[in-house]
């Protein structure tokens, strides 16, 4: 289960609660000379949900990448629950895992980008199905009913034959976050989610994810602009800036008593 209180940990250190969903270790990425993450070291507990916060270009989002594996390591390693994701180490040398290994461990991961990204030839419902069916290998029936309940918690229940060019924008993120629930995933990926819908379709999807937050155990790590959702979602916040964590705590201390300049310089620019 989730944290019952905002808590706080210092990167690089295990939570008390045993072994941690996500753990980046000596985390690396470069982009030809460019380095977006160095030294990268903080885990996120077991039904912990943890917010990053920070400017544009602070490698948010390539964190979330290099956890759905769409973007490769540098250098360092990524555990879920504790086993290793993309490398491990073999006689002190880095070493590649077989990618079907990694496969097997990404089926546990659910993601849910800025832009929707749903096949506009297949209808809502079969945008939900199509990975639990063809990657999991769910029976259909089961999978067919599954969908329909989540488009219920997502309030689309209407909408199941619906394409999705013939949804507002708020409407396919929502299906979008159906379909990354449809995985049964453990842990959620939410990359700016709000940030390609008109002001007024926002509310719809934050209170969806508000109501994942409050009825469910997953285990979330999200980018996000959206100050007050963070405030009121995240079990802990995170600051980064040049591909480095600044400073972190529970909400109210990162809002309301940030210790760096750079998170109150950056805080003022976007309440």
């Amino acid at each position: 289960m989730p944290p019952t209180e905002n808590t706080s940990s210092a990167p690089g250190t295990t939570s008390t609660s045993g072994t941690p969903a996500i753990e980046f270790k000596d985390v690396e990425k470069r982009f030809g000379k460019t380095t977006v993450l160095k030294d990268l070291n903080f885990t996120v507990a077991p039904g912990e949900r943890v917010t990053l916060i920070g400017p544009s270009g602070s490698g948010k989002t390539t964190i979330l990448r290099l956890v759905m594996t769409l973007e490769e390591l540098t250098g360092g390693f990524i555990f879920v629950d504790g086993k290793p994701l993309t490398h491990t180490e073999k006689n002190g040398k880095r070493v590649e895992l077989p990618s079907k290994t990694t496969r097997a461990m990404t089926t546990r991961i659910g993601m849910v980008f800025q832009q929707f990204n749903l096949f506009p030839n297949m209808t809502v419902l079969e945008n939900i199905i199509e990975a639990p069916v063809h990657v999991l290998g769910k029976p259909k029936a089961e999978a067919v009913k599954e969908a329909k309940s989540l488009l219920e918690k997502v309030g689309l229940g209407e909408k199941a034959d619906e394409h999705p060019t013939r949804l507002s924008g708020g409407q396919q993120q929502r299906v979008a976050i159906a379909r990354a629930l449809a995985m049964s995933p453990e842990i959620l990926l939410l990359d700016e989610v709000t940030s390609a819908l008109d002001p007024e379709l926002v509310g719809d999807v934050l209170g969806v994810l508000r109501d994942i937050a409050e009825t469910t155990d997953i285990t979330m790590l999200l980018v996000t602009h959206e100050m007050q959702f963070a405030r009121e979602v995240s079990h802990r916040v995170m600051m980064f800036d040049g591909g480095q964590v600044l400073e972190e705590g529970p909400p109210d201390q990162i809002f309301n008593n940030p210790q760096h300049e750079r998170t109150r310089t950056f805080l003022s620019s976007v309440q």
